[in-house]
């Protein structure tokens, strides 16, 4: 194993706009060593993909689509997404370069996990050298995707699979097993490789690295059963509280209000997060339904009245308080006035009331 790089497998959550894909970012960065390409905003040797209920099992390993090629029709195997990051990583160890390689998933419960990884849920188990536990057979279309992310050239002929080589065509087990004894004294794993391949079996290795993140507040989502979640490492991505500290980014945002400056948007944001915290009794799982620094993203040093009108105020009507409204209702009320929200247009006519009283209460 590459000195000092152990392969994670992490699941990141917590509320919505509080970092969790800057999180990620800073982990591939700064203990798995992956390059950040600060010009396009990109990771080297990453994968990313997003969970969603249409996503499937075949999205993840790969799927067979129709292509027209003239006046036919021909169809071709593209791989998914863990046969494209899966390849990469065969193929960095058996360059026998140091490379780490990692697949993002965003939004894992908004798919069916369980489904979506199939069979790979064996791989997740890991042994202290960083591969995985058990081996998965894969099939015949899976193992020609496999190798084309490999940069090599399979083909199929006569139910063969063939390994281009010049102009040779080379049986694919007679290839492996050429290429498995090669490497077997100066490359082990990149010998491993070759010996997973020849079986038609896959292992995850331990130069790839696997991050997820989950919205818990998100209330349309799959089901996480306690035996996929056993297998991943959990780390809370905390919201914003008094003291803590207040992202660069954002110290000269502003809240506008009729074109005018109404104060720091970074006190609005802890001003939101209190008044949900005062009112745990009524809110089921605050945790998740505080928000983040980055539930709003500022344009030009400034948060317009109408992101809010448009994001947080409906937000705070649909989900935070969706079960009871009396909480925002007594925030509302004073000595002189008892407020009664009957709808949320009465929520919205009284909006910059809200954001002023809250906006106080981030300050204090």
């Amino acid at each position: 194993m590459p000195e000092n790089i152990k392969p994670i497998q992490k699941i990141l959550f917590g509320s919505p706009g509080t970092g969790k894909s800057y999180q990620i970012r800073k982990i591939a960065i700064d203990q798995l060593k992956i390059p950040f390409d600060e010009a396009t905003k990109m990771l080297s040797n990453t994968v990313k993909t997003v969970f969603h209920p249409e996503y499937t099992y075949a999205d993840f390993m790969g799927k067979l689509l129709p292509l027209t090629q003239g006046n036919s029709i021909i169809y071709k195997f593209y791989p998914g997404h863990f046969i494209r990051i899966l390849g990469m990583a065969y193929q960095g160890l058996i360059d026998g370069n140091k490379d780490h390689y990692l697949l993002v998933i965003d939004e894992l419960n908004r798919g069916n996990a369980a489904a979506i990884f199939g069979t790979v849920f064996q791989l997740l188990d890991r042994e202290s050298d960083g591969w995985s536990s058990y081996e998965v057979d894969i099939s015949e279309m899976e193992l020609v995707g496999l190798l084309e992310a490999m940069r090599l050239k399979p083909s199929i002929q006569d139910g063969t699979i063939e390994i281009k080589e010049g102009k040779a065509k080379i049986p694919c087990e007679d290839f492996c097993q050429r290429r498995k004894d090669e490497l077997a004294s100066e490359n082990p794993d990149g010998s491993r490789v070759f010996s997973l391949l020849q079986q038609r079996r896959i292992n995850i290795p331990h130069n790839l690295s696997i991050l997820a993140t989950i919205n818990t507040s998100d209330e349309s989502i799959y089901y996480l059963d306690s035996a996929f979640k056993r297998r991943w490492d959990w780390e809370y991505v905390k919201a914003p509280v008094r003291g803590a500290s207040i992202p660069e980014e954002l110290r000269d945002v502003n809240l506008i209000i009729n074109g005018e400056p109404q104060g720091a948007w970074s006190d609005y944001i802890l001003g939101i997060n209190e008044l949900i915290k005062s009112n745990h009794q009524v809110i089921r799982r605050i945790e998740d339904k505080q928000i983040g620094w980055w539930f709003i993203k500022p344009e030009d040093d400034k948060v317009d009245l109408e992101q809010v009108k448009d994001k947080l105020m409906f937000y705070l009507w649909d989900s935070v308080f969706a079960r009871d409204k009396r909480p925002i209702e007594e925030f509302l009320s004073d000595s002189d006035n008892a407020v009664k929200l009957t709808a949320y247009s009465d929520f919205l006519d009284l909006m910059q009331e809200f954001m002023r009283k809250v906006g106080e209460l981030g300050k204090k």
